[in-house]
């Protein structure tokens, strides 16, 4: 993990759930941080920085072209 760089946030789980399989799909390693915290108390989701999409650096352009290519309409901020 200590390779693994923050690519886009999201405040809720719903937000994110497409774009996680998308990288499965493309077999890019990643991890949701605060994932759990922001499922127990979503209102706390802004106060601990987002749920933050990480991947590895060597991924992040590409998982970058693939955020941009999924047309949606989350409230996610890419990095």
């Amino acid at each position: 993990m200590e390779n693994f760089i923050t690519v886009a946030t999201f405040t809720y789980q719903s937000e994110y759930a497409v774009l996680a399989l998308l990288l499965e799909q493309h077999d890019i390693p990643h991890v949701f941080l605060n994932e759990t915290m922001a499922s127990v108390f979503p209102f706390y989701s802004n106060a601990i920085g987002g749920i933050r999409l990480q991947v590895h650096k060597e991924d992040a352009e590409r998982t970058r072209e693939i955020i941009k290519d999924f047309d949606n309409t989350s409230k996610m901020r890419i990095v």
